[in-house]
């Protein structure tokens, strides 16, 4: 019988949204001795619900007591209009929009920041996804009466990326985020964990980086210590969303016009020159005037922020930390406009506040010096 499932799952997994489908046999995570030292390393900078639950990573088990199979889901988002475009970039297959959403986007510099495109859509991704594997888990459950299924995405201790890999769906590159060959890596990643055996796919049978080092290169921040080795508490995205403390000068200025997220190793990933995927609506780039205005995030309060970002990415940085990457980014790109927006933070209550409006204003003010 469970021979026979793959095709009706993958079938309804796709009319979900779900592009990318694979399925791997529950076992250890091939990559949990990395993670171990990872931790060690110290790159998982303050995310200490990493290492809380390490043991957790070791076996899909842990997630799902019983668990024999694991279905790796992808599902794509917009990609960033700034990515390198490939040199079929004015073919009819529809790369002239990203060159030209790029120009566009690269003309208005001075007047908005960048976000990381996972976030440019009009909800949280947990929440759609999370609705659409408990549907899944419906689904199988139907399917196979008194079986037990757990859908998750990005938050249980799940090594994804592993289990993608083992799926068949593709491999972990230099930058460590899953590439496809045919839609690159602007796709979020999920999973349907069930006691049900079903036909495993092939792993992923090689590595399709070779001697590219371009995501590695092109990194503000040189937050990889080598190929396949991030260093969180370097890394942009980790620093607009997760950190919760101010972030040093020198990190400060790598971070440029970055608000939220950062997408700069996948905009030059050549796997991403011709990745197309059809997207859903509430993934594609919405409000994005407003969510990348300085003055808008500088002069929001607690009600405005709960009303407008209460079911999005923006939720888990709460307005603190949102108003601290505006504030970076008005020295990091010299507006010197907002110097008014930023003064009343002087007087703010929480401490980080007070301490970047302090450093952002004394870098405005000495760029002010010299012009």
């Amino acid at each position: 019988m469970t021979a026979n499932m793959r095709q009706p799952i993958q079938e309804f997994c796709k009319q979900l949204g779900f592009s990318l489908f694979g399925i791997a046999r529950a076992q250890a995570s091939p990559g949990f001795e990395r993670l171990q030292d990872w931790i060690a390393q110290g790159y998982a900078g303050t995310m200490d619900y990493i290492p809380k639950r390490l043991e957790a990573y070791r076996h899909p088990d842990a997630v799902l007591e019983g668990c024999n199979s694991v279905i790796m889901l992808g599902m794509p988002y917009t990609p960033s209009p700034h990515t390198r475009p490939s040199k079929r970039a004015n073919s009819p297959s529809g790369h002239a929009h990203n060159a030209e959403a790029s120009a566009a986007l690269d003309a208005a510099a001075n007047r908005f920041a960048k976000l990381g495109s996972y976030a440019s859509g009009s909800v949280d991704y947990h929440d759609l996804i999370r609705e659409s594997l408990n549907q899944i888990c419906i689904h199988l459950a139907q399917q196979v009466p008194g079986s037990r299924n757990r859908g998750v995405v990005d938050t249980a201790p799940l090594m994804e990326r592993d289990f993608a890999q083992l799926a068949g769906i593709g491999w972990i590159g230099k930058n460590t985020l899953l590439l496809h060959r045919q839609m690159g890596s602007y796709f979020f990643l999920a999973a349907v964990l069930t006691d049900i055996e079903l036909e495993a796919d092939d792993p992923f049978p090689s590595d399709h980086c070779g001697t590219c080092t371009a995501c590695l290169d092109a990194c503000p921040t040189d937050a990889f210590e080598k190929p396949h080795v991030l260093n969180a508490s370097k890394c942009i995205s980790y620093l607009t969303i997760e950190h919760r403390g101010t972030i040093t000068a020198e990190l400060s200025e790598g971070m440029g016009e970055w608000l939220f997220g950062c997408d700069v190793c996948q905009m030059v990933c050549p796997w991403n020159r011709k990745a197309e995927a059809e997207v859903l609506p509430s993934f594609q780039h919405s409000d994005l005037d407003r969510k990348s205005s300085l003055e808008h995030w500088l002069q929001l309060d607690e009600a405005g922020f709960r009303t407008l970002y209460r079911k999005t990415p923006f939720w888990r940085t709460k307005l603190v930390g949102m108003q601290r990457n505006a504030m970076i980014v008005a020295a990091n790109t010299n507006r010197h406009d907002l110097v008014p927006l930023i003064e009343p933070l002087l007087n703010s209550e929480n401490g980080v506040l007070v301490q970047t409006a302090v450093e952002s204003l004394a870098r405005l003010n000495k760029g002010n010096s010299q012009l």
